[in-house]
């Protein structure tokens, strides 16, 4: 679960990174339940991620959230006033 938590944290930051409109942001880590970690990274853009892969020409864009898709059990985006959080839950064994 660490690998797949680090991995879908750093594919988030990176998804920030490129579409947030400040140079800062937040990385949030919980423990919901003994076997639920929940990750999520707040920025202040409101563009919600989409599964869809776009390419231009060698260059594959949004695969990072494709990616958090096929990692975590559950993923999702909670809007803020001002930006939004991205988040993925993943259970220890999988599936929520």
């Amino acid at each position: 679960m660490i690998d797949d938590a680090m991995l879908i944290i750093t594919e988030l930051i990176g998804h920030a990174i490129d579409h947030g409109r400040f140079s800062s942001i937040r990385v949030i880590v919980s423990k919901n339940s003994e076997q639920v970690v929940r990750v999520g990274v707040v920025d202040r853009s409101k563009a919600v991620p989409t599964r869809a892969v776009k390419c231009d020409g060698d260059h594959p864009q949004e695969l990072g959230i494709v990616l958090v898709g096929a990692l975590a059990d559950r993923w999702g985006t909670e809007p803020y006033r001002w930006g939004k959080q991205v988040w993925a839950e993943l259970r220890e064994g999988g599936t929520l």
